[in-house]
């Protein structure tokens, strides 16, 4: 999604890894009884692929596929009929199940245990409202394709949003790096880097992009700028080539979308870079209204209270949908 397509070389043994981390991980959260996962996300992404598919075959759990999630009406429908423990899935999906009719008597509300959200950033509106609907809170965990795909992930005990991208899985470390590699001091904002053994080997057929994606010291270069708290907690800001720079000040699009999606007429939004001739680049926001009678003015106004002047957005457009990966 952000240039020419590579292919990660991901060896038996970083698969076979990556389902033990896993298993450390969800096990406690499980308990007895056989799991049954909603599998939204289709089976080809590495997310589904392991966490989904491999894993609950490894704990002689059950998928059940939903194949076309974009029929939400359809998705809905097949929850109401489901008893189901776990479920899966992007941010962008879990907020369009919420918004859907008849998804508070589907919300598995004293059965489901687990509400996993990887792929994106988790917006604390969507988090919160999720808890309110199944009486479980939606753990983020973060991850890309090169590392299998999971680094660190929120625990499963606590009980609120935390906002934050979780601690690192058994047997990984994670470090936050300057633009040389070195290792930065807790609280400051760097890229995030990942040693592990779920690490791929590197790029298929292409010595020079495995070169740049590793630092000397052997840290995964992830492209994503975060930070680490005193606790070894990581918190994401985004993605590295989205950082929209304003006179010389950063941007971060998932801190606005974050800041927009607590309006209450707002369905959806995203943040990102347009040029701008005084201050090089400009925020450009883009929403899709829950409210019709929303205006440009009120969102300004509700961004201002929350918000300092260079991430407030010069250019707010209303559409009504919002263009999609597949997988949302």
């Amino acid at each position: 999604t952000t240039g020419v397509s590579k292919g990660a070389i991901l060896a038996h043994s970083n698969v076979i890894a990556a389902l033990l981390q896993y298993r450390a991980w969800l096990e406690p959260a499980m308990g007895d009884e056989r799991p049954v996962a909603i599998t939204a996300l289709p089976l080809y992404h590495i997310f589904s692929l392991t966490v989904n598919c491999l894993v609950m075959m490894f704990v002689g759990g059950e998928n059940v596929l939903i194949t076309n999630p974009r029929d939400i009406a359809g998705f809905v429908a097949e929850l109401a009929k489901t008893r189901y423990t776990a479920i899966t899935g992007v941010n962008t999906l879990f907020n369009a199940l919420l918004n859907a009719p008849g998804f508070e008597q589907a919300a598995g509300r004293g059965v489901l245990k687990l509400s996993v959200a990887g792929g994106m950033a988790v917006q604390r509106s969507v988090a919160e409202r999720w808890q309110q609907a199944t009486g479980v809170p939606l753990v983020e965990g973060y991850g890309l394709t090169e590392a299998s795909p999971i680094v660190c992930a929120n625990r499963f005990d606590t009980r609120e949003f935390t906002g934050k991208l979780g601690l690192p899985l058994p047997s990984t470390e994670v470090a936050i790096l300057d633009e040389s590699g070195a290792e930065l001091p807790v609280g400051e904002a760097g890229e995030i880097g990942v040693r592990g053994p779920q690490v791929m080997q590197g790029y298929w057929n292409a010595p020079e992009d495995t070169a740049r994606a590793f630092t000397p010291e052997g840290w995964l270069k992830t492209g994503d700028v975060g930070r680490m708290d005193e606790r070894g907690y990581v918190q994401f800001s985004d993605r590295s080539k989205d950082v929209i720079v304003v006179s010389g000040f950063k941007a971060f699009p998932a801190e606005i979308e974050d800041v927009v999606m607590l309006h209450p007429g707002v369905k959806e939004a995203a943040a990102v870079a347009v040029p701008d001739e005084r201050s090089g680049e400009a925020v450009a926001l883009f929403v899709v209204k829950k409210d019709p009678a929303l205006t440009a003015e009120a969102l300004l106004a509700h961004c201002a209270k929350h918000l300092t002047g260079y991430k407030l957005p010069r250019r707010i457009e209303f559409r009504d949908q919002l263009p999609k990966t597949p997988i949302g």
